[in-house]
Parts: C-alpha cells; sequence; structure tokens
C-alpha cells in the first residue's frame, strides 16, 4: 500500500472480466466484474473508448480528442449513449478504472482493466426512418417514366450473356460501401443496380452516363409491379449540390425481400415521394421524385432477353460514379445526429 502515503484508504481491486452487448450503431452496454468490497466505496468509473485506426489514416491527426468519459458510478451494466458520438460500423477499444472520490477532490483510482474490443452496429430502422424524412424534404415534384435502364461497358453486358455461370442473365452481386456509413445495405445485400431518372424536357434517360457507353433498358413493370416490395436505403451526397436515394425492389418473398423485411423501411408503390407504381386507367404508371438522383436495386437477377441493349450517343461523365463513394458528413441536407 506504498502508493497510498496516508495509509486511510485500501486500494482499488483492478475491474477485469469486461462485458459488451446491446451494440447499437450509437450505443453500448458495459459491465465489468470488481472485488464485493469495492461496490461500496467506487464513486466513479472512468472509461477509456478509442476508436481503432486503419491503416491508412492520417499518423499526425490531433491526439488530443478526449476519449475518457468519467462517469458516477451506477449499478452495472451500463448504458452508454450520447457520451460520445459514435460512429456507426466502427471498431472500437475499451478499458475502464474504478474510482473513489475523496474529499480534497483527488481520486484513488484502481489500475486500468485489460482492453477489449468491439464493433458498433449498423443504423436500425428508426434511423433510416429520419434519413427518409430528410429525404422526402427535398424530393420535389414526381415524373413520369416508362424504363429502367443499367450503363456498363461492352464487355460487362458480353459476359453476361456468354459467361459461364451467366446464362444471360446479369448476375446480383454484393453492394459496395458508397453511401452513409452506417447503411445495413453495404457490403450485404445482393443485387443489380440499376437508374430510373429522366430528362425533364424529354421525359427520356439521359444520354450520359459514368458507367459506360452501353445501355440496357427494361420496362419499367418488369421489375416493379404489385408484387415487388419497396424499401428504403439510403440519402446522401458526395460533397455535391445534387443528392442521391438508395431504394431496393424486391420481389415479394424473395431472399432480397427477407434481407430488407427486417432492416429498412417498407414502402407504399403506389403513395411515396421516391418510386411509385400505381394503376390509372387500368394500366400501370410510374413515376420518379425529379430532385433526387435514385439507385434502384433489384435484389434478383434481370435476364436480358427482357430488355433491350444498346449504345448512348453521350459522354462518360465519371465525375457522377458512386463507386465506393464517400458520404460527406458535414451536410446538413442528408446526415442524421446519430454517428456518421
Amino acid at each position: 500500500e506504498a502508493d497510498n502515503p496516508d495509509g486511510s484508504m485500501e486500494l482499488l481491486s483492478t475491474p477485469h472480466s469486461i462485458e459488451i452487448n446491446n451494440i447499437t450503431c450509437d450505443s453500448f452496454r458495459i459491465s465489468w466484474a470488481m472485488e464485493d468490497s469495492d461496490l461500496e466505496r467506487v464513486t466513479h468509473y472512468f472509461i477509456d473508448l478509442n476508436k481503432k485506426e486503419n491503416k491508412n489514416s492520417n499518423k499526425f491527426k490531433h491526439r488530443d480528442v478526449p476519449t475518457k468519459l468519467v462517469a458516477k458510478a451506477v449499478p452495472l451494466p451500463m448504458t452508454v449513449r450520447g457520451h460520445w458520438f459514435l460512429s456507426p460500423r466502427t471498431e472500437y477499444s475499451v478499458a475502464v478504472q474504478t474510482a473513489v472520490k475523496q474529499s480534497d477532490g483527488e481520486y484513488l483510482v484502481s489500475g486500468w482493466s485489460e482492453t477489449v474490443e468491439f464493433c458498433t452496429g449498423d443504423y436500425a430502422k428508426e434511423h433510416l426512418a429520419q434519413l427518409q424524412e430528410k429525404a422526402e424534404q427535398i424530393a420535389g415534384r414526381m415524373l413520369r417514366f416508362s424504363v429502367f435502364y443499367r450503363n456498363h461497358h461492352k464487355e460487362y453486358f458480353q459476359h453476361a450473356r456468354y459467361g459461364t455461370h451467366c446464362g444471360n442473365m446479369l448476375q446480383p452481386y454484393l453492394k459496395d460501401n458508397s453511401g452513409s456509413h452506417g447503411s445495413p445495405t453495404s457490403g450485404m445485400l445482393h443485387g443489380v443496380f440499376f437508374s430510373c431518372n429522366t430528362e425533364f424536357n424529354t421525359g427520356q434517360p439521359p444520354q450520359d452516363s459514368p458507367y459506360g457507353r452501353w445501355r440496357f433498358q427494361i420496362p419499367a413493370q418488369r421489375l416493379f409491379n404489385p408484387s415487388t416490395n419497396l424499401y428504403f436505403a439510403d440519402f446522401y451526397c458526395m460533397y455535391t449540390a445534387y443528392h442521391y436515394a438508395i431504394l431496393v425492389l424486391a420481389p415479394k418473398g424473395s431472399l432480397g425481400d427477407r434481407f430488407c423485411r427486417d432492416r429498412l423501411p417498407l414502402l407504399d408503390i403506389a403513395c411515396n415521394k421516391f418510386l411509385t407504381c400505381s394503376v390509372e386507367d387500368g394500366e400501370l404508371v410510374f413515376r420518379h421524385a425529379q430532385d433526387l438522383i435514385l439507385e434502384i436495386i433489384y435484389t434478383e437477377p434481370v435476364d436480358l432477353s427482357l430488355g433491350t441493349l444498346g449504345e448512348i450517343s453521350g459522354h462518360q461523365l465519371m465525375s457522377l460514379s458512386t463507386a465506393d463513394a464517400k458520404k460527406d458528413p458535414s451536410c446538413k441536407t442528408c446526415n442524421i445526429s446519430v454517428g456518421r
């Protein structure tokens, strides 16, 4: 007890056996074991939380960001929420120390516990509903359209047509990490990306594309009809004035539909601010939001024989590509208060 010159206080035991559970995109629950004799005495917890730096991060960035939380001792487990801006889908390490605040205001502290690592979760449905509300505010009026289209390089379509495992089908592939960091679809949902935006003066798809000179067009009703579920997946921008919304079209009961049902807000196909399919005069009529660039993920293979393939006349605007695009975390229009 040499550390304690006045001898008035016994040293505190070092916390151990840390457990982390109930992890969400911006909170977690923590508990640990300590000696029974400490339970009565401990007045405060010190929790040291650090984001695990990836290999590519800037080694010279500020190290003076406070990571230690001082919390009044409460019965464990303790929920940590709102004390930090936790980012979704991010790896953290955490260690704890217990303390007794003494009459002179100084703390008697235990040793630091072992360090435990955990990863925060994706946005939950309620967070995506907040993003959806923000997207609805800028979606604009609805314009009619009649085809979904996908642009790519000639080789991509040749492979789909003649490749050994493709069978004249566009096969679903894993969504990349573009968009919001907390999106539950990134790196998890398989699908084929389509566009549907039209030029307001022609009502036709634009002649330019960032993805390649070849375009596959398919009548809208082949992918979107009353037996399809429509989900809202994301809303983001890439340091630009225009915004993107990601929607998922999943045939009811399909594997993609089951994935989305638990994770994404379901939209009414006939009445929403983004993409609608309604019956008018006995025919299906399709509309898309004018002021958002819509990225549509169709969760099943798409038969090339159901549409047409051709070359477009416009330019390849690479700056509009969203491949692995990082969302602007400072944009007030498309960010919500949980994480980034």
